[in-house]
């Protein structure tokens, strides 16, 4: 067993990132060593009284909105980064934390397959990551696991592939301010579709990296991607922890896909996600049909929660990260995600 604690920082300490402490606290073999986040309310702050827990480490950790002291004084194995959705947004802090030779995991949901949308900054991040001898690797529940790895990890089973229906409906309750901004949540219809209009609706990130993730990991190419959004307009008034939604407001978007491969295999994807969904009798699950032989029919209800699947996953990849070759990673070129029980470090390849 390696000897000294695997040393997490986190950078944005929002609903995942606080989310994320929180169970690394609960873990064997992790140390945190550092927070930084912009809230003024939480600088000079410890991470502790935040969370409201008793502190289990042998050192306090107070937050900073200085990422370089951390990185440079703390010497960090690996930083979850948990503070936007698109590449190019992430990139320049992706950018810092490579330089300082640390491993970074990131939730920008762009960062599940970057060559999707970014294939140039892509080719830059895995040389630079190269250069500096540390892995990158974006992930979450989806896109990472829900509706793209857990389709491809199934089809291993199967002699050839026709089709693909994936669908997850789910609650956007457990999500932060920078996701309800992202689905439109209390917008006016009219302002939803102003804005879906002029390109500034973001909906759910993430089709397409999971179409072109499915792609190429069955050795196909995408001829053909296109997607569509609609508001969910509420009639009755909705709260969850980070948002509202007044009765006849967007309480969030139903998102579709349709991929032609190059073989004509076909991939059509269905998302859509509110808050509070049950308060008018929708039921959550996750749901994978694959046409072939033999034909797969895979359900799970209710969903994999978002918040609680996107935290996990982030966490339960970090031996992997630390142990792969430099580069930047995608969900299919690691090992098979899995839950961390025991102590981290007896998953850790020797020094």
């Amino acid at each position: 067993m390696r000897k000294d604690k695997v040393k997490v920082a986190i950078w944005g300490f929002g609903a995942m990132g606080s989310g994320m402490a929180k169970m690394i606290l609960n873990k064997q073999g992790f140390e945190i060593v550092g927070v930084c986040d912009l809230y003024e309310g939480y600088i000079g702050k410890s991470i502790f009284s935040i969370l409201k827990l008793d502190n289990p480490q042998d050192n306090d950790v107070i937050i900073s909105n200085n990422i370089e002291s951390i990185l440079t004084e703390k010497k960090p194995d690996i930083v979850l980064l948990a503070t936007d959705s698109f590449t190019k947004s992430a990139y320049p802090k992706i950018k810092t934390i490579i330089n300082h030779k640390v491993n970074c995991i990131s939730t920008a949901e762009e960062m599940a397959y970057p060559k999707a949308n970014e294939p140039e900054l892509t080719k830059e991040m895995d040389k630079l990551a190269k250069k500096n001898g540390v892995s990158i690797l974006g992930t979450g529940v989806n896109p990472g696991m829900m509706m793209d790895l857990l389709a491809v990890c199934i089809s291993g089973v199967m002699e050839d592939v026709k089709d693909m229906k994936i669908s997850r409906i789910n609650s956007l309750s457990p999500f932060g301010k920078t996701v309800m901004e992202e689905q439109g949540v209390g917008l006016t219809v009219a302002e939803f579709n102003k804005r879906l209009k002029s390109g500034n609706m973001a909906g759910h990130v993430g089709f397409k990296e999971s179409s072109f993730m499915i792609a190429d990991a069955l050795g196909l190419e995408v001829d053909d991607f296109n997607q569509q959004m609609k508001p969910i307009i509420t009639d009755i008034d909705r709260k969850s922890p980070h948002g509202f939604a007044a009765k006849g407001d967007v309480c969030g978007v139903e998102m579709s896909a349709k991929t032609k491969l190059n073989n004509k295999t076909i991939i059509d994807m269905y998302h859509p996600q509110q808050i509070e969904p049950e308060m008018v009798g929708t039921s959550t699950g996750d749901y994978i049909k694959i046409n072939g032989t033999p034909e797969i029919n895979l359900s799970n209800v209710p969903e994999v929660e978002g918040g609680i699947g996107t935290i996990a996953i982030c966490v339960n990849m970090i031996p992997h990260v630390i142990n792969a070759k430099p580069g930047l990673k995608t969900m299919i070129d690691l090992p098979v995600p899995r839950a961390i029980m025991g102590d981290v470090r007896n998953m850790l390849d020797e020094e």
